[in-house]
């Protein structure tokens, strides 16, 4: 009984250092302005475990940090297409994209020439 114990413990013991509270990304997010870099940020911010996200305009670079025992990456992607984002896994839908300001329809290669300037 005492082995079964001690070898529970060390397994669950192990289970916990297996998730990191503190999990760094980073991932391309679509997106041309300012209001992208707001609506793609806060889309992270309010899923549950994402700490940090900081989306850069002109590299389309989101770098996060999270708890992993919270949340995941798939999870935070979700979010970020529920938005009208594409990613690099995952694509907004048309209603999604549709969602977002005339000027930042980042598919429209006219926005973007628009926001190169």
């Amino acid at each position: 009984m005492k082995k079964l114990i001690v070898v529970l413990f060390v397994f669950f013991g192990a289970l916990s250092f297996a998730q990191n509270k503190n999990a760094k990304a980073s991932m391309e997010v679509d997106g041309v302005c300012n209001m992208c870099k707001e609506r793609i940020e806060k889309a992270c911010i309010k899923t549950k475990g994402v700490k940090s996200a900081v989306w850069n305009v002109e590299t389309h670079e989101l770098k996060l940090i999270y708890d992993e025992r919270k949340t995941n990456l798939k999870t935070i992607t979700e979010n970020i297409v529920a938005v009208g984002h594409d990613t690099k896994e995952l694509k907004a839908t048309d209603e999604a994209y549709n969602s977002v300001h005339d000027c930042c329809r980042y598919r429209d290669e006219e926005v973007q020439d628009d926001h190169k300037k």
